[in-house]
C-alpha cells in the first residue's frame, strides 16, 4: 500500500514518519501547511478534544496528538488507511487516539455536543458534502472551537456565512486551500 511518507513536525513526535499509501483522493496536508496551522492554533494543544474524520494519511491527527492533545478521534472509510493508522499509532505508543473505519460524516453526527476543540476537515477535493460536512462540525465543536477546512478553492465569508462561519484565517499553497473557521456570521 505504501507508496511514501509524511513526517511529524512538532511536539514528542517531531520528524516520526507516516506512511502515505498510493490511494485515490489520498494527498497529505503538505508540510508548510501544516506549520502554518500549527502556529494559528498554537503548538501546545494539551487538554485539546480533536477529530480528524477525514484522516487518511492521519497527519493533521497525529500532529494534534504530538503536541498534546488529549484525545484525537481519526476515521477514513479506507480499510488500508485505517491498518496504516493503527500501525502508527501503536509504533508510536499515541494511547489518546481514537482509530475507527467509517465515513466522515457518520463520525461527525456520533461526536457528542459540543465537545471538540477543533475538527479538521479535509476530505478528497471532489468531495460533494462540505457543506453538510460544516454543518455537523458546529453541533460538536466546543463554543470557542475552530474547524480547519482544506480544499481546492478558497470559501469566502459569502459561502461561509449562510452556513454559520466565519473565515478567520487562510492561506493558499499550491492547489491547497486551508482555511480556519470561527463560528458565528
Amino acid at each position: 500500500m505504501s507508496s511514501g511518507e509524511v513526517r511529524i513536525i512538532g511536539g514528542q513526535w517531531k520528524r516520526s514518519k507516516l506512511p502515505v499509501g498510493n490511494l485515490p483522493g489520498l494527498r497529505p496536508t503538505p508540510d508548510r501547511v501544516r506549520e502554518t496551522l500549527f502556529n494559528w492554533l498554537g503548538q501546545d494543544l494539551t487538554g485539546w478534544h480533536c477529530a480528524d474524520p477525514y484522516a487518511g494519511s492521519g497527519a493533521l491527527g497525529f500532529e494534534a496528538a504530538s503536541r498534546g492533545a488529549a484525545s484525537v478521534v481519526l476515521a477514513d472509510a479506507s480499510s488500508d488507511c485505517v491498518a496504516a493508522l493503527h500501525k502508527a499509532k501503536d509504533r508510536l505508543g499515541a494511547a489518546q487516539l481514537r482509530i475507527q473505519r467509517s465515513d466522515g460524516l457518520a463520525v461527525l453526527r456520533q461526536l457528542p455536543v459540543a465537545s471538540q476543540d477543533v475538527v479538521f476537515l479535509d476530505p478528497p477535493y471532489d468531495y460533494p458534502h462540505h457543506e453538510l460536512a460544516l454543518k455537523l462540525a458546529q453541533q460538536c465543536l466546543k463554543p470557542e472551537g475552530l474547524v480547519y477546512l482544506e480544499t481546492d478553492k478558497t470559501w469566502r465569508d459569502e459561502l461561509l456565512h449562510p452556513l454559520g462561519w466565519t473565515l478567520w484565517r487562510h492561506l493558499k499553497a499550491g492547489s491547497v486551500h486551508a482555511h480556519l473557521l470561527r463560528a458565528g456570521a
